[in-house]
């Protein structure tokens, strides 16, 4: 018994040793990433390609056409990772082994048969792994979308007093993406895109339409399409821009009152479950012992 113990305590050991040497950079693997420049969330990724990358095959798409809207739903959650939809898969192979594994050892560590119940929990926890990067990328893209949108407003203001100033479009973009990055990273950041998808030869038009496929917002979807007709047309950009804004301000406006008439609502159900019953317990306490201390005497006496 102590001999396979020992077996099996070296056996995890050099397991786990050669995981950390196959994981690790080696010293002149550093040396060069630091001379390159490389960012830490890079050597982060490629560590993860390399552990989920093997069961990635497992789950991925066989056809381009079905691995082109979700490339595109990293875009609007900002992943531009090479490796993303490789890291995605592999995830989606390896949390349900994990989940399923770890509720098999939870049961039978607490005393659990293999019935039918078992079973249920096992494909539950294994639905949930499946699922779980789906929920953590749809979570991305609408905290995304939202600061996106909430910041937009502010971004085609600015816009329109740099043109208004005398700054060309293609200028004005330049001067709104340098000052917006102060409050919004991520719309800072597509505008840059935008500005050198232009700068490389791209035309106004089909660089702002890529603009509002990469954010998924309908109302970038509108500007794109506004400042597209004021050129083919030869309407005033200006006047186009003070319209858009206003309206996006409304919009705005509009979206934060309906978010603060759904408050009461969504704080019914913690006054209900939480709050109401420790009042009741202070307001009512005192008294219910009161009559418990008088009625149970009397009650007792009668006996």
């Amino acid at each position: 018994m102590l001999l396979f113990s020992t077996l099996v305590f070296l056996a995890v050991s050099l397991g786990l040793a050669g995981l950390y040497v196959w994981l690790a950079p080696s010293r002149a693997g550093q040396r060069l990433q630091a001379l390159s420049g490389t960012p830490k969330s890079s050597q982060w990724a490629h560590t993860v390609v390399k552990v989920v990358g093997p069961f990635a095959q497992l789950s991925s798409p066989t056809g381009e056409e079905e691995a082109s809207p979700l490339r595109l739903r990293f875009l609007n959650a900002g992943i531009r990772h090479e490796d993303a939809q490789l890291i995605y898969f592999g995830l989606k192979t390896l949390l349900p082994l994990l989940f399923a594994g770890g509720t098999a050892l939870a049961l039978r560590a607490s005393g659990a048969g293999a019935d039918l119940s078992f079973v249920f929990y096992l494909v539950l926890m294994a639905m949930a792994g499946c699922y779980l990067p789906n929920l953590v990328l749809a979570l991305m893209i609408r905290k995304r979308r939202r600061e996106i949108f909430e910041n937009f407003p502010d971004a085609a203001d600015l816009m329109l007093v740099c043109v208004e100033a005398g700054l060309g479009l293609d200028a004005a973009l330049v001067k709104v993406t340098e000052e917006i990055r102060m409050k919004s990273l991520a719309l800072a950041q597509e505008l840059h895109w935008t500005n050198l998808e232009m700068r490389a030869g791209g035309t106004r038009e089909k660089s702002l339409r890529n603009l509002a496929q990469r954010t998924g917002v309908e109302e970038i979807g509108t500007f794109a399409t506004m400042l597209t007709q004021a050129d083919r047309f030869g309407t005033s950009i200006g006047d186009s821009l003070r319209v858009f804004s206003d309206d996006l301000r409304h919009k705005r406006q509009v979206r934060a009152e309906e978010k603060a008439a759904k408050v009461p609502t969504k704080l019914l159900i913690p006054l209900v479950l939480c709050i109401f019953p420790s009042i009741i317990m202070v307001i009512l306490g005192p008294a219910a012992i009161q009559i418990i201390r008088t009625i149970l005497p009397m009650l007792a006496g009668q006996h």
